[in-house]
């Protein structure tokens, strides 16, 4: 049975580059636990993020959000040391960019921090068959990954029920995450299909009240009623 550790992951890229200190404040008293962070190398997307210098100050501001690193780069075996010695908690690298995608989810499992895996748009989830096991998460791209603010592609939804099922048979604990288009009005729907964590830019910077943005989206994850 699948015990769902739920969170929303507020992603940093949407955020205002001159006040990132002040959004990790703002997040920090939120409901997310987790901080998305959106690395691209201009390379595997066409599109250029932050690299080091930013992600390290990150790391010393924040206190309590668990910092989630999406790899939209290539050969990312180059820095997974580097990234785990930042404090990164998850490091997820994309399928597409992994020519032996079995060592490097390993080798970030063996430095200690959760092995994740992405997949594109286009990319089936039948890919996985075989790394399943050895994955600690796999996001699922709604979108096509370089930029924010894209429009959700909906057939998303049914690579995450898909995803679920496969994970029912070959690691049961298997987190799935979301990323691309996510917002309050297509949470539950993510949440049903099989959804744990959901990365949410525009949806949370652009809100009036990014905190009760988080919060309106957290209780799809928990309904429970767990706080």
């Amino acid at each position: 049975m699948h015990t769902r550790i739920t969170t929303v992951s507020p992603s940093l890229l949407s955020a205002d580059f001159l006040h990132l200190g002040e959004a990790i404040d703002l997040l920090e008293t939120s409901r997310a636990e987790w901080l998305h962070l959106d690395v691209m190398d201009g390379s595997f997307v066409p599109n250029i993020s932050f690299g080091f210098p930013v992600i390290e100050q990150v790391a010393k501001r924040v206190k309590r959000l668990k910092l989630d690193a999406h790899l939209m780069i290539v050969d990312p075996d180059r820095y997974l040391e580097r990234f785990v010695a930042l404090g990164l908690h998850v490091l997820t690298v994309h399928y597409e960019a992994c020519t032996h995608l079995h060592r490097t989810l390993s080798r970030i499992r063996e430095l200690g921090a959760l092995a994740g895996v992405a997949l594109n748009p286009h990319t089936p989830i039948s890919s996985l068959e075989y790394i399943l096991p050895y994955t600690d998460l796999v996001l699922i791209m709604s979108v096509n990954p370089g930029f924010g603010g894209q429009r959700f592609i909906p057939n998303a939804v049914e690579k995450i029920s898909a995803l679920r099922e496969m994970a029912a048979r070959l690691n049961p604990s298997l987190l799935i995450e979301v990323d691309g288009g996510v917002n309050p009005s297509n949470a539950q729907t993510l949440y049903t299909a099989g959804a744990d964590v959901l990365v949410a830019g525009n949806a949370v910077f652009s809100a009036t009240d990014p905190v009760q943005a988080v919060a309106e989206m957290s209780r799809v994850l928990t309904p429970d009623g767990r706080e």
